[in-house]
């Protein structure tokens, strides 16, 4: 198998880069995902401290997490905030690719640099510029504010996947549908936005991820009820650390990949049912 890789004039020297360059690969995969790996065994500890090597296997700590009242609260509001704030930035998001793309003003670089200047602003910066900006509304300790705030972490990532999907879109398409008779609404559902749909997706599979793992604006702005998985991780690692912590660590792991894997599948379905 590894013969048919190399073309027939490849040399000796392009062997030895492949094989190199392979293992250099996973070499730094292995040291990206080594670390989390070692977290799952550590969620099945019987002990009380998260330490190698293992005596005893058990469940006895994802009991705990189920069984508390306050892990359940930081999870119910994740759970909550999070695909409020998806659901926001994907609307936000693709709208505006959209409006770059299709309609030609001035300006537009200008825009774009607006748009995707949550992604480059430190979160600390962030956080203190919302919290100051909510503070004199009373909205500070309010599901409403950290919505507010990750769907304007979130729109970003939704903006640039979007756009970039749209690079090749073709803008005959619309005008065939206006030239028939449908209206802006209907030409946007009906053509632009199965097309694009691969891109809508996987832009808000991303604005989920950016507000499931926030945590640095939510520390501003999230009182007592308000705590996300996050936030409550962060307080455990820093009043009390037990196994709990490696449990809720292996649990977002496992929902994350199936995140991925999920989005993944749906691209492939998009790209099948519009043919691209």
């Amino acid at each position: 198998m590894l013969r048919k890789t190399f073309p027939s004039y490849a040399t000796w020297l392009d062997r030895t880069w492949f094989y190199a360059y392979t293992t250099l690969c996973v070499l730094v995969l292995l040291f990206l995902l080594l670390p989390e790996l070692t977290i799952i065994p550590l969620s099945f500890n019987q002990d009380t401290f998260l330490i190698y090597p293992i005596k005893e296997f058990s469940l006895r700590w994802y009991a705990e997490f189920f069984q508390s009242d306050v892990w359940m609260r930081a999870t119910k509001n994740t759970f909550i905030i999070a695909p409020a704030a998806t659901l926001i930035a994907t609307v936000l998001g693709t709208l505006a690719a959209a409006g770059m793309t299709l309609y030609e003003f001035k300006g537009k670089g200008i825009i774009t640099a607006i748009l995707i200047s949550p992604m480059i602003v430190p979160l600390v910066v962030t956080g203190l510029g919302i919290y100051l900006f909510f503070a004199p509304y009373g909205l500070v300790n309010s599901y409403v504010s950290i919505i507010i705030a990750h769907a304007a972490l979130g729109t970003p990532f939704v903006f640039i996947t979007v756009l970039a999907t749209m690079q090749g879109f073709d803008k005959n398409l619309t005008k065939a549908g206006y030239s028939l008779g449908a209206g802006r609404l209907r030409t946007f559902f009906d053509i632009t936005l199965p097309i694009i749909a691969p891109g809508v997706i996987s832009g808000a599979v991303f604005a989920f991820a950016t507000s499931f793992d926030e945590i640095v604006v939510v520390l501003f702005l999230a009182g007592p009820e308000q705590v996300t998985l996050p936030r409550q991780m962060f307080n455990g690692v820093r009043e009390n650390i037990n196994p709990t912590i490696a449990v809720v660590a292996t649990i977002l792991m496992v929902f994350s990949t199936t995140l991925l894997l999920t989005l993944l599948w749906l691209r492939a379905r998009a790209k099948r049912r519009t043919g691209t």
